[in-house]
């Protein structure tokens, strides 16, 4: 069943306050986010930059490129990162090469690793059914994630192998030019918004991201061990339908 129609009643905790928080997008018309409300001098800003250079110095998008050369240079034999060494296969990414909707997601799983695509497993069933309960299918969207080979036993991926292959994941986002960007977890959006913050302080949100906007959720695995939060991630996902037109899909 799509995730709205099992938990979007559910009433979560209530989280920190966010601050700069911006405007509802009304639906099927993308508009700026809103000017943010003036903040008392000591609250600290909703995202705070992680400390050092940014990822996005070395990151510049290249004329010309394609997610064919993006994967040529990768290589299928890759060894820029200790991930190498226990990975069966590059998980590059899969889905419409022109989609509005890109998912972003930490890195593979062992059913990932298994058959070279992202989001294969129970957590990628789940995602699945997400996406069919936007009225969209899998090949309308794109679906990647910041490191493209499996961290051994599940783990995060550490700050050395994201920061060695996320430039690969800011290319494909250059070259797609989606409309939105869905951080699936804290991972994924902690990279693309540089921040150490966790997912609940900016959850659901909107952000400018190079020419699109940006929002986080939970990602699907967490949704398996706290069905609960199902509920959560409906709403997010009604504010990404809400911007891109999209109507709920019909029982």
């Amino acid at each position: 069943m799509p995730v709205g129609e099992i938990d979007a009643g559910v009433t979560m905790p209530p989280e920190a306050p966010t601050l700069h928080k911006t405007a509802d997008v009304a639906p099927g018309k993308p508009v700026a986010l809103a000017a943010r409300a003036p903040v008392a001098a000591a609250a600290p800003p909703l995202i705070q930059r992680a400390a050092g250079p940014s990822l996005f110095e070395s990151a510049d998008r290249i004329e010309g490129d394609t997610l064919e050369r993006i994967r040529a240079d990768i290589t299928p034999t890759c060894t820029r990162c200790k991930l190498h060494k226990a990975r069966k296969q590059i998980v590059f990414g899969v889905g419409n090469p022109k989609a509005q909707l890109v998912f972003v997601g930490e890195g593979p799983g062992r059913d990932e690793d298994e058959q070279g695509e992202p989001f294969v497993g129970r957590a990628g069933k789940l995602l699945t059914q997400m996406i069919e309960a936007m009225s969209l299918k899998r090949e309308d969207v794109y679906i990647c994630n910041v490191v493209k080979c499996r961290p051994p036993e599940n783990r995060l991926p550490e700050k050395d192998e994201i920061a060695t292959c996320s430039p690969f994941l800011l290319r494909q986002l250059g070259v797609i030019n989606p409309k939105v960007i869905c951080c699936l977890g804290a991972c994924s959006a902690q990279t693309l918004l540089e921040t150490t913050q966790g997912i609940s302080r900016f959850r659901g949100e909107w952000f400018d991201y190079r020419g699109a906007k940006l929002i986080a959720t939970y990602h699907p695995a967490y949704l398996l061990r706290n069905p609960a939060a199902k509920g959560e991630v409906w709403k997010d996902l009604q504010k990404v339908m809400a911007y891109l037109g999209l109507q709920p899909k019909r029982r």
